[in-house]
């Protein structure tokens, strides 16, 4: 069993705020994923699912950002889980909008909802970091988490989503590698190959082998080689014979 936490402030005025995508994660994976209904519980919003094979509660703590180590306590006693059961979605400053790492253990940098975690349940738990960018100076990192995302995040922002949601099953199994695969394909798709379908106009594709064969006219025949011309004498003397 897994428990994932999502971070961020109740309440509709912070709902869009930066410092929710926490929050915005775990919503669109239970919307995606068939959860149950959110309800009350473990000073929070609590849903339950199946991810894979994997069962995975869904926590939104109800208890401000600063607090939010008591609400990941509590549903972890209840469920008997330990660190190594939790992943927590927090927003990253120290990484530009749309990325995304994995970690496991270290410090907090600073961020309330960690420090709080740490203090309730150590720091070997599981991490996505979802980057949100920095606003380059830190005088305005309060102002700036507080603040909505911009109209012109809202593209990026939904591939995240998309991509968190996609790569869920694998966040359960355990394999972050494959769930960091899974948001790239969402965030930052392949380009197109370059086959003839992706040739520049105006300038034909080369036939394939077998249809350049068909293609390829036909050798003339070599010349036969002209007689040579003789001479009168030559003639002449023929006609004595």
């Amino acid at each position: 069993m897994r428990l994932f936490v999502g971070l961020g402030n109740p309440g509709g005025k912070y709902a869009q705020n930066r410092h929710n995508i926490g929050f915005m994660a775990v919503d669109r994976i239970a919307e995606d994923h068939g959860f149950t209904p959110w309800r009350s519980r473990f000073q929070g919003q609590a849903s339950e699912g199946m991810l894979g094979g994997e069962k995975v509660v869904l926590l939104k703590p109800s208890t401000f950002m600063n607090l939010s180590g008591q609400s990941v306590g509590e549903a972890m006693r209840f469920y008997k889980l330990t660190p190594a059961d939790v992943t927590v979605l927090h927003d990253e400053l120290d990484l530009a909008p749309g990325k995304s790492r994995c970690k496991t253990g270290g410090g907090h940098a600073g961020h309330n909802g960690l420090r709080s975690i740490h203090a309730h349940i150590g720091e070997a738990y599981h991490r996505v970091r979802l980057g949100i960018g920095h606003p380059g100076h830190k005088d305005r990192v309060a102002g700036y988490v507080l603040a909505d995302f911009a109209k012109a995040d809202q593209n990026w922002l939904d591939d995240l989503l998309r991509g968190i949601s996609d790569g869920a099953p694998m966040l359960a199994a355990g394999d972050s590698a494959r769930f960091l695969n899974a948001v790239a394909l969402r965030t930052a798709p392949p380009r197109s190959g370059t086959g003839s379908e992706g040739a520049k106009p105006g300038k034909a594709a080369a036939p394939a082998p077998e249809a350049a064969d068909k293609l390829a006219p036909e050798p003339k025949p070599a010349p036969e080689p002209e007689p040579q011309a003789r001479t009168a004498l030559q003639r002449l003397a023929d006609r004595f014979r």
